[in-house]
């Protein structure tokens, strides 16, 4: 009996079309990011574990893929080896780019000139539960720069989130917070050994409202007074200098508070003289990743689509000190294609030409006026323009629905006759008009 064909779950077939608009996804990425000298990075699928357990957490360790040593490797084990699982698994699926990037900047800090600047689009994978939108196998595009601590970074990683985002097309809002505002504000209230819980809290704010967050907070152990100080800044409106200008007032105690504060004004000083066509919020209640953040952190969210973050991102201190190599500041963020994705198909963003892998076709009617379509051929090729001929002489309709279904915008027809003429007839597959060319002009027609 025949095998019956599958893939694991939580992984996918991509079928051409698909690939074609992930390209498009990919390209468009990674042209901005060479624009601002970013130097492409791959790193291998498998680590070794060490370099990644303890890294992600207890969680994040759970859903690590683990790989088996390789060959006959456990066949020659006794029960006792083959019960002490370090033995047969010493390397596993890197989990995301980021721990490998720390690992090889570390690696080969003697070769790399800092600030090193890298991007870096590969593919992670994570042993979790799939569900809608949650894969085990998934894409991820990072940019960082690594090796100082300019707040210059912050801004160019904000122009590049609006220049990608105005190429593919979708509106988008991008929030920005500071850890060590974060940090002020815990120590305001009294109660810096909570920032976590107060972080927590806080980052439900939009979710389940202002009078659950303040029962919360009594939950994780606040007192009432502290709960009452944090009210004024859960509730804090208006533009970002207008909360900028009162959240100096609440935090004018905390030196780290205050540090974050000027951080903010800083960038958003920049982002002002370069006029970006973006709106930029300082949202007091986006917290993302706190164990690994230490300055800004930013995430983005389209305006016209229902989805979670789209990219998100922030500053780290020490990264690289898991590996032996303290005080190397960092800042990078990391655009989810699968959402990117998810929203320019919701919205059909994407243009038609990346439909079709081929723009022209060439029907095949017989021996010569297949020998005439290949000089044609190679001229459009020459020119850039893809261009096929249907392989075999089969009836003009089958080849037309071979066309349609291919989605290729264009087919030239030569017959016996337009060999005579030296013409050829072009139809245009979208709007169904057609013309005839000389076989001399039929590059500057298509083109």
């Amino acid at each position: 009996m025949a095998q019956k064909p599958s893939i694991p779950k939580g992984t996918r077939d991509f079928s051409p079309l698909e690939m074609m608009r992930r390209q498009y996804i990919f390209d468009t990425i990674r042209g901005v990011f060479r624009l601002y000298g970013f130097a492409p990075l791959e790193t291998p699928s498998m680590e070794n574990l060490s370099t990644l357990l303890g890294k992600y957490g207890d969680e994040g360790d759970k859903l690590l893929f683990k790989i088996l040593n390789s060959g006959d490797y456990a066949s020659k084990l006794n029960d006792e080896e083959v019960r002490q699982a370090s033995k047969i698994c010493e390397k596993g699926l890197r989990y995301d780019l980021t721990v490998p990037f720390a690992r090889y900047v570390v690696q080969h800090q003697g070769e790399l000139t800092f600030p090193f600047k890298r991007y870096q689009i590969q593919p992670v994978w994570r042993a979790d539960r799939p569900q809608k939108g949650r894969y085990r196998e998934f894409y991820q595009c990072d940019v960082d720069v690594i090796g100082t601590r300019s707040l210059l970074c912050e801004v160019e990683l904000i122009e590049i989130v609006e220049r990608v985002f105005r190429a593919l097309g979708i509106r988008v809002a991008l929030k920005m917070n500071n850890r060590k505002i974060l940090y002020g504000i815990a120590e305001a209230i009294g109660h810096a050994d909570k920032m976590m819980d107060i972080t927590i809290a806080i980052d439900k704010l939009e979710k389940i409202g202002l009078d659950n967050v303040k029962a919360e907070l009594l939950e994780r152990g606040l007192e009432q007074e502290a709960v009452d100080k944090l009210q004024p800044i859960l509730e804090l409106s208006g533009d970002n200098t207008q909360k900028l200008a009162k959240l100096k007032e609440v935090l004018s105690a905390s030196e780290t508070g205050m540090k974050g504060i000027e951080e903010i004004e800083t960038v958003f000083g920049y982002l002002e003289q370069q006029h970006l066509d973006l709106n930029v919020e300082l949202d007091l209640s986006l917290a993302r990743g706190l164990n690994y953040y230490t300055g800004a952190i930013f995430e983005v969210k389209a305006l016209d689509f229902a989805i979670g973050s789209i990219c998100g991102g922030g500053r780290y201190d020490d990264l690289t000190g898991i590996f032996g190599m303290p005080n190397t500041s960092g800042v990078g963020i990391s655009f989810g294609a699968d959402r990117i994705y998810d929203v320019m198909t919701g919205l059909e963003l994407f243009p038609e030409d990346v439909n079709c892998s081929t723009k022209v076709l060439f029907v095949n009617l017989g021996q010569k006026e297949e020998a005439a379509s290949m000089t044609l051929i190679k001229q459009l090729r020459d020119a850039g323009i893809a261009a096929e001929i249907y392989p075999e002489s089969s009836k003009m309709k089958k080849q037309m629905e071979y066309a349609n279904r291919r989605s290729i915008p264009y087919v030239v027809i030569i017959g016996s006759q337009e060999l005579e003429e030296s013409m050829a007839t072009v139809k245009d597959m979208r709007s169904g008009d057609q013309q005839k060319v000389s076989f001399a002009e039929i590059v500057k027609s298509i083109k």
